[in-house]
């Protein structure tokens, strides 16, 4: 079976969602996996968030990349520039895809209410789930 690591700055909530959303859409083609250039921990909003579409991320923990080290990944995707622009060399096997989300913590912190703050996790949430829905040809578009 293939693999596919979801990374970000600190794998705390867009690469967290976009490999629970993963585990749910291509469980049956990938093996999936998140990290982080470092670890931030968990995001409460965004276990919450997850929890509002039926996917439960409240087990997931923020790894580094140091974790896997020794993994060879068939894809990396990239969900935020600074994780594009830090990304380590991987090997020749893997391909790095680059699909940029908006920050939720970043967009909250300018939110006037706790409705607002959630709704640009919630967007930003969708446009994930959208976009890994869409994955589900790679596995058909690469050789083994």
């Amino acid at each position: 079976m293939k693999s596919i690591l979801f990374l970000c700055t600190g794998n705390s909530c867009r690469s967290q969602m976009a490999h629970g959303f993963a585990n749910k859409i291509l469980a049956e083609q990938f093996d999936c996996y998140s990290a982080g250039v470092e670890s931030h921990g968990l995001n409460p909003t965004a276990v919450q968030v997850m929890q509002e579409v039926g996917i439960d991320i409240s087990n997931h923990k923020s790894n580094t990349l140091d974790e896997y080290q020794n993994k060879d990944f068939d894809y990396v995707v990239a969900v935020c520039e600074h994780a594009a622009n830090n990304c380590p060399t991987f090997t020749q096997k893997n391909q790095l895809i680059k699909r940029q989300f908006d920050d939720p913590p970043k967009l909250a912190k300018e939110a006037t209410s706790h409705e607002e703050a959630l709704n640009h996790y919630r967007r930003v949430r969708d446009e994930i789930q959208n976009w890994v829905s869409g994955l589900t040809r790679l596995n058909h578009t690469r050789d083994t």
